[in-house]
């Protein structure tokens, strides 16, 4: 089954009719020739609306950690974008609602099955982390990105790229200065061999 059927087949699931209804479409990339497969939350707002994932602040520093620019993202098709949710889920208390539980294992495997070229998962937030790691409630996501050379060569896990997130990021300096350059370099070594 290729991306087309599948995002077809997910714009038609009576489970998404209200977003269907309202315009708006499932968010995702899988091209199937992708080499690196970004797995994050659910789109924000300001995504849902411009129709182009991670186009926002979380997205360019996203690509910063990545060490590459927005040609390579969107365009180069080494890039897929498969979120835990296709749909921005509303507002909660303390910023979005949480991707809804079933949506991955429902539509994951066969987004999974139609990209055979994927060598690394960055795995963003603890959504995508609990799902794809089989962490326990009580394992924190600071010690799951510390470790991340635990789930190399398959998974890559890091915190979400969020403004939100700028307290955190300042709190625990290890992860700009020896996680990110270690995203980088694997990054790098798999655009590099495909080129």
């Amino acid at each position: 089954m290729d991306e087309e059927e599948i995002f077809n087949q997910i714009k038609n699931d009576p489970e998404n009719k209200e977003y269907t209804v309202i315009g708006w479409d499932p968010l995702f990339a899988a091209p199937p020739t992708a080499e690196i497969l970004i797995v994050g939350q659910a789109p924000s707002k300001k995504v849902q609306e411009s129709n182009i994932m991670w186009n926002d602040k979380s997205g360019d520093r996203l690509r910063d950690w990545m060490g590459i620019d927005r040609n390579i993202f969107y365009d180069s098709k080494k890039i897929a974008i498969i979120p835990m949710d296709f749909y921005y889920p509303g507002k909660g208390k303390s910023g979005d609602l949480p991707p809804r539980k079933d949506i991955a294992e429902k539509w994951h495997p066969k987004l999974l099955d139609s990209m055979p070229n994927i060598q690394l998962t960055i795995l963003i937030g603890m959504y995508a982390q609990k799902y794809y790691l089989n962490l326990q409630n009580n394992d924190k996501i600071t010690d799951v990105v510390k470790n991340y050379q635990n789930y190399l060569p398959k998974y890559f896990p890091i915190v979400h790229p969020s403004p939100r997130n700028n307290i955190w990021l300042a709190k625990n300096e290890w992860f700009e200065e020896d996680v990110i350059p270690a995203l980088q370099q694997n990054v790098k070594n798999i655009i590099k061999r495909s080129h």
